[in-house]
Order: C-alpha cells, then structure tokens, then sequence
C-alpha cells in the first residue's frame, strides 16, 4: 500500500456495535469523523446509536456536555446494513468476537471492499496481530489499536504492530490516537500485548499466597491498597469475572509454551468450576448483592503500647529508614529520648533492645533470624507511599522461633510507629514487595525484548490499569540490586522457573 495519509477527519468504519465497538464509534464521532456503524446482527448498530444518543444526553443534562456538541456526535454515526456502503472510509476498527477465525474472515472480506490505502485495524486484546493478518492480500495494512473499557474514558490505547505491520501504518494510528485525545503507546504483537502481560503478577502474586494460606482475601487487599492500587486483587478478580480472568491468564500461560512465570491458579480454577465468578454470580472472594453481602473492611484491631525500651535503633540508609527515624522519634518522644542510628549495617529496620524489626528483602523472618543469629525477628512490608500515612496497613509476620513476647510486641511496635499492622504466615517477600517485585520483572522482560520501551511500560500500566505508579517508576525508587534480592530469596524459596531475574534488571547492577 502507498504511505498512509493523515486519518484525522477521515470517514471510518466500525464493525462490531457491542460496548467497545459503541464506544469507539463515539470518540471517533467526537473527533469529527464521519462514523459508519456495522453490526452482523440485524438491528444491532440502530439500537448502538440510540443508547449512545441517550449516554450524551446524560451528559448535557449533567452539564458535562453542550446540546449541540452532543447532537452534532449522534449525527455523525450512521447505523449501515453491508460492508459494502463503506467502501469509501479510510480507517476501520474491528471490534468483533475473540475469535481469530472470525477476524481473519472479516479483514479478507473487508479487502475487496474498501481501497488500497485504507487502514485496517483490530481492537483484540488478546490475539496475534501477525496471525489475525496471515493470508491477507496486503498484511502490512494491518495493526491493532486496543482500546480499554469504557472507551470514552480510558485515555491507553495499545498500538500494536505484527511482524507484517508496515511501521508508517503503527505510526498513523499513533498519531490518531493523540487526535482523538488518548494516549497511545507503541507494542508488539506478544501475548498479553503490553498491560495484560505485565499485569498478571498482580493477580498471581496474591492467588499464590492464598494457595499457601497466608492471608484471607480482605488482609492481601488491604496490603495492596495501601501501597496505593485503587482496587485490591481479590475486589479486582471479583469485578472482572474470574471465569474471564482465568481465561486470559490461561490464554498468556500457553501463547507463552506454558512458561512457568504465567501459570494459572488452582484457588481460581477451583473458583471457575464451582461457579463462584464474582459479582457476575453473587459471589467470589466475596459475597455480593443481597442481605447477606459480606462486609469486606477489616475488623479494627487494637494493640497494647509496646513495652518500655532501653534502646531502639534505626538501621539502614534510604528514604524508608529516614521516615522510620522520624516515626521512632515521634513514638518515643513522651518517653524523652529518641533513637540512634546505624546507616551502616546492611538491613533497613529497628533493633529494639534484642529483637529486630525488619524491612523485607525477600526472605521469611525465620530465615532472617537465622542469618542474624537473633530468635526474636519480625520482618514487615514494603511501604510503597513514603512518608506513610498514618494507619497505613502493613503486613508482617514473627519468626517461628520468636518468643511469644515479641510476637506481641512486634506489632504493638508498628502500631506505636503509626501503621496499622496486619499478621500474615511467614511468607517469603510478604505482599507488597513481591508483588511489585515481579510486576516490575514482568515489565522489565518486556522491555529486553522489545516489547514496549520503560515509558511505554509506565504509560500502560498507569492508564490501563490504573496503577499508582509504572513499574519503572518504583524501580526507581527502590534499585534493581533491590529489586533482585527480593526475587532471588523468592526464588530460592519456592525453587521454579517463576521468580527468575530478568537479564534486563541484571545488567542494571
């Protein structure tokens, strides 16, 4: 095909008249495209526009939206009964089933419709872009621009280009993506793409540790919530579907020869089977709808001061060990002293009279006390928000081998400094830290191969998911060395493929 044209205010096709196919008519109608419509179902595009008519009156009405404005998009959408009346666009937008069968069809059929220099695009999350333009006529037409529900909304769209993909077709898409006020981030055609990849440590990270009994649903989404994610994986899984969350999991785990770093869970599988999908059914992790709806908020708990001590220390260096100076400082303050500080020590924590209070580099606390020679140690999570608000939650877990003193006071401890402590089993890398650990891994592998570039990787995640931060973001304020240490003592702990380093972070060292 000849070079692509400018697309911004080019005449587009949009098959399929399901919620992303209505809503991805309707930036492009905002945008100032004339929008044609095509659903297979007879009727479908028709009642497409009269629900989007109706959203963008609810929008005047609500004053986010002038009248004209909106009866100008509506008009703008025309609702056509064949392929055939839109052989002039010069964009279409594929928003079918996910299935590659039924897009292959589709592009073929679209190639003896619409013009030589007409760009093809399919919103799949999930499958090959290479593959979905395998025996078209001109493949290197072909891209992908994923969008993200609720379309009029999510500001992400994942460029994504096949082997075929001519790089000038990625690039007019990017471009029009701006022009359509989103924010478009280049990828390759890889499983999962960018965000469905690099996001699946955070469901997995959580469905492990409840496979292992660490913590009920309510305390892991705390943990997470706290570091700053909008939503928890448990709460996230329920309102996705854990039907659809498995299927994608499943979907990556095998585009990928079944590489252990993706394999599904056997808690959500049990899910699946029993028909416990989440608020689709009424009921996941927990219960929803209806009278006897769980409540999902922690039980308050209340700790004892912690007990007088004759000396605290504050150890390690970085921007955690100065805040818990200051946090120290603050709870010792009635007593009339402070504590000291040991910058040098290599482990970032309180030594409080014996016993030890340690930041998690990855190891359980009961091999913390056995490097350290101390029987009372209590390793705690990473704050990702520092300084931390005050009744934060924070995970921690006591050594086996603590006595039954410290155990007590190791969480009288972090509630004196401001937290709101929360006990788990002894699970290596606790919450937070392994599982921003291996996002920041999963994004790092990306990158190495070529997947998207850091600040795509931060745009993604940030966009797509809502995270609070890019997973370069975090490694920059935590280190790769950091980072390592963490999956290596998960690694060394489990003993799998999983928590392998990426070459990548290794070659930041």
């Amino acid at each position: 095909m000849s070079s692509p044209a400018d697309l911004r205010g080019a005449p587009v096709l949009v098959v399929g008249a399901g919620i992303m196919g209505a809503g991805i008519a309707q930036v492009a109608a905002q945008a100032g495209h004339a929008v044609k419509l095509f659903d297979t179902r007879e009727g479908a595009a028709a009642e497409a526009k009269a629900r989007l008519a109706a959203t963008l009156e609810g929008l005047v009405a609500k004053g986010k939206l002038a009248a004209e404005a909106a009866a100008v998009t509506a008009a703008r959408i025309q609702p056509v009964a064949a392929l055939e009346t839109a052989a002039d666009v010069a964009l279409v937008v594929e928003a079918v089933i996910e299935r590659l069968d039924v897009k292959r069809t589709l592009f073929k059929q679209l190639e003896g419709i619409v013009g030589a220099g007409c760009i093809l695009a399919t919103n799949t999350s999930s499958i090959s872009v290479t593959a979905i333009a395998n025996g078209l006529a001109q493949p290197q037409r072909l891209v992908g621009m994923h969008f993200f529900n609720p379309v009029p909304l999510m500001k992400l769209v994942e460029v994504v280009s096949g082997l075929q993909t001519d790089a000038a077709v990625a690039e007019a898409i990017f471009e029009l993506g701006r022009a359509w006020g989103k924010v478009p981030v280049h990828t390759k055609s890889t499983p999962g793409f960018i965000v469905n990849r690099i996001a699946r440590p955070y469901y997995a990270e959580t469905l492990a540790l409840l496979l292992e009994q660490a913590a009920e649903p309510p305390v892991l989404d705390a943990c997470l919530k706290a570091a700053g994610f909008r939503m928890g994986p448990c709460e996230l899984m329920d309102l996705i579907g854990h039907d659809t969350n498995f299927a994608v999991t499943q979907s990556v785990y095998e585009a990928n020869f079944f590489d252990k770093r993706f394999v599904p869970s056997l808690v959500q599988r049990e899910m699946v089977e029993g028909g416990l999908l989440g608020r689709k059914s009424g009921r996941g992790f927990y219960r929803h709808g209806g009278e006897g709806s769980a409540a999902q908020a922690l039980p308050v708990a209340v700790h004892e001061a912690p007990a007088t001590a004759h000396e605290v220390t504050v150890h390690g260096e970085g921007p955690i060990a100065d805040m818990l100076e200051a946090l120290a400082t603050r709870a010792l303050a009635a007593q009339g002293w402070g504590p000291a500080r040991d910058r040098e020590s290599g482990w970032t924590g309180l030594r409080i009279d014996g016993a030890r209070l340690v930041l998690t580099d990855g190891r359980t606390a009961q091999r913390l006390s056995e490097a350290m020679g101390v029987a009372d140690v209590a390793v705690f999570d990473r704050p990702l928000i520092v300084p931390a608000l005050p009744g934060t939650a924070l995970a921690f877990a006591v050594a086996p081998q603590a006595g039954d003193g410290w155990r007590t006071q190791a969480a009288a401890w972090l509630a004196a400094l401001g937290f709101a402590p929360l006990p788990l089993v002894d699970a290596p890398g606790l919450v937070v830290a392994r599982t921003v650990a291996m996002l920041v891994n999963e994004a790092a592998d990306a990158v190495l191969q070529g997947v998207c570039t850091p600040e795509g990787a931060d745009a993604a995640m940030k966009l797509g998911v809502n995270y609070p931060a890019g997973p370069f973001e975090w490694l920059a304020r935590w280190s790769p060395a950091g980072v390592i240490g963490v999956l290596e003592a998960l690694d060394t702990h489990y003993r799998g493929e999983r928590y392998r380093v990426s070459p990548w972070l290794r070659r930041r060292c």
